[in-house]
């Protein structure tokens, strides 16, 4: 039977004159050995057209005559399984997170700020002040409240919250208006994870593992489910690492079909097609550029995204051509895909980014407007920039302003957490919380005590834990074994983790973390790849890993099922939900 778990490895094993030091070759005995079969084309040493693309795990025929379906329908079933898969765990997903979307009814946390700027955007084009009572009047009225005209200050730029109102539009300005887009976006994001995680390892299975693990994600679900700006970014990054993605494999297709074939019809690597091979406008990286400008467009730490994003594609590209035979594959790349890769991304994620503000631009520069926008008409008039035009000058310095805020931001919050502590789920955020009496609110009848009712903002702890051994895994794989696919895995988790660290004395929150957790399932379901078994195992030791790795993912489903009150806000008795603060610091 053909492993799963080989398909965290589809390189073809070594050149045939491996220069590597002893040190090296003596490490990758802890690593797989070389995977599938090499292509017909290939000069089978190395196999360079299997080595650019590889194709795609399956199911060895001893499964399919032990489930008694024959070839022909098994032919067909991993047809349909690639996207059949994915599907059924979106529909899972979804269903999950539509389940009483609107409750509770009620403002949660950050909505106060997103729900209201959303639905004045959408209909002003820019954010106003309300009025202190205006949650109230919002959920009592069903929405059906005056829009203010005053102007707000606000910190953050505007594609966000275009996507919540756009619920709103559809589905009124109620809770479930103002979270149908996060939900919609989450259940999409597993979708796009099953197929990325399927494209990355070139195994169905794995795909379909990873997205399963991010539908049972519990920071991912309330994300899901609350009107805030981080899980639209999630989806926009995950987006534009998919596009990317599928970039690299069409790229390195139009590289391999430029090699050229031996008088045998064989493919081997050369030199001078490596290093002269132009591959195009490559519009997957185009279409990475706008969703990295939307993810900046939706918070300021996609600037960190798109740099990273940027060195991962150049890197990809520069190891494109050396498999297939560049000498100077750095010189190559350097010539004919950087620049591509920089005006792709780069001048384009600027250009929406600036496009999003358009309902800022047209509004009134006379002081009825959005906020700043007379500025360079009053306060900014003058000075040596005067060529710019007015809405330019006057968004730059509003930039300025924010950015002084966000640096400058340190007021403490009981939630707030330091990033140190957020892979080990250490101090989760409460979203809401009240506790109704016996025979209210849901809250049993004979609870004899009052109860707990909370939307808690935590990863699902078992998966977050083994998070932590996965991305050593993964960091040993990129690091010993040069394996792409854990540096593409540690390159997301860095992106959105690590530039925290540069502001640990802001106030910064667990739920920022949403951004990898994407990322995170993946590591985690290429360790579970590995726990299964490499190829040519044995079949104790295959059933011994596969026996390991289906307990592994049954635990991390019943801790999801265990949490499922505190994500969904279920009124349940006070000491079953002290029997879930497993912890101190999650009260």
């Amino acid at each position: 039977m053909t492993s799963t778990a080989s398909s965290t490895d589809t390189r073809q094993g070594p050149l045939p004159h491996d220069t590597r030091p002893s040190w090296q070759q003596r490490l990758r005995r802890f690593g797989y050995p070389a995977g599938g079969p090499a292509r017909p084309a290939d000069d089978g040493a190395g196999g360079v057209v299997a080595r650019l693309t590889p194709g795609y795990t399956r199911p060895g025929p001893r499964m399919w005559a032990a489930l008694g379906i024959p070839p022909t329908l098994a032919d067909r079933l991993v047809r349909w399984s690639g996207w059949g898969g994915p599907l059924l765990v979106t529909l899972a997903a979804g269903v999950m997170r539509f389940w009483h979307l609107g409750s509770p009814k009620a403002v949660i946390f950050d909505e106060t700020y997103y729900a209201k700027d959303a639905w004045a955007i959408v209909h002003r084009g820019f954010e106003v002040n309300w009025d202190k009572n205006a949650n109230d009047v919002i959920l009592n009225s069903g929405g059906h409240v005056a829009l203010p005209s005053d102007a707000a200050y606000v910190v953050h730029p505007p594609v966000g919250k275009y996507v919540i109102g756009l619920g709103e539009l559809l589905f009124g300005f109620d809770p479930f208006g103002w979270r149908f887009m996060t939900a919609l976006l989450g259940t999409l994001s597993v979708l796009m994870l099953c197929r990325i995680g399927r494209r990355l390892f070139r195994s169905t299975f794995l795909g379909c593992l990873a997205g399963a693990l991010m539908a049972v994600d519990g920071l991912h679900f309330v994300m899901s489910r609350t009107s805030l700006l981080d899980g639209v970014l999630m989806f926009f990054v995950l987006g534009a690492f998919g596009c990317l993605l599928i970039d690299r494999d069409r790229a390195r297709e139009r590289l391999a079909a430029a090699l050229p074939a031996d008088a045998d019809g064989r493919v081997r690597p050369d030199a001078h097609t490596a290093q002269t091979a132009r591959l195009g406008w490559r519009p997957w990286r185009w279409a990475a550029g706008v969703l990295l400008g939307l993810a900046i467009g939706t918070k300021w730490n996609g600037l960190y995204v798109l740099a990273a994003f940027c060195v991962m594609a150049v890197v990809w590209d520069v190891g494109a051509r050396r498999v297939a035979g560049a000498r100077h594959p750095y010189a190559a790349a350097l010539r004919h895909d950087t620049g591509i890769t920089f005006l792709a991304t780069v001048p384009v994620a600027l250009a929406v980014y600036l496009a999003s503000w358009t309902g800022w631009i047209l509004s009134p520069a006379d002081g009825t407007g959005g906020y700043f926008r007379d500025w360079a008409a009053t306060d900014g008039k003058g000075g040596g920039w005067t060529f710019l035009p007015d809405w330019l000058r006057s968004l730059w310095h509003y930039e300025h302003e924010v950015y002084k805020f966000h640096v400058g931001l340190s007021s403490p919050h009981t939630y707030q957490s330091n990033p140190w502590s957020w892979l080990v789920d250490a101090r989760p955020v409460s979203y809401f919380y009240e506790s109704p009496s016996p025979g209210t609110a849901g809250c049993p009848a004979g609870a004899g005590d009052k109860c707990a009712r909370e939307v808690l903002a935590i990863g699902t702890p078992v998966l977050w834990w083994v998070a932590c051994a996965a991305l050593v895994y993964v960091l040993w794989r990129w690091f010993f074994r040069r394996d792409w696919r854990a540096g593409a895995i540690a390159c997301g988790i860095a992106a959105g983790y690590l530039p925290w660290f540069l502001y640990q004395e802001r106030t910064i929150f667990f739920f920022y973390a949403v951004v990898f957790v994407p990322f995170l399932c993946l590591a985690v379901a290429m360790l579970i790849g590995a726990i299964t078994g490499p190829p040519g195992a044995s079949d104790t030791r295959r059933v011994t890993g596969a026996t390991a790795a289906g307990v592994l993912v049954l635990l991390i489903s019943w801790n999801f099922i265990y949490f499922w009150p505190l994500y969904t806000g279920q009124s349940i008795p006070i000491d079953s939900w002290r029997s879930r603060m497993w912890l101190d610091t999650w009260v």
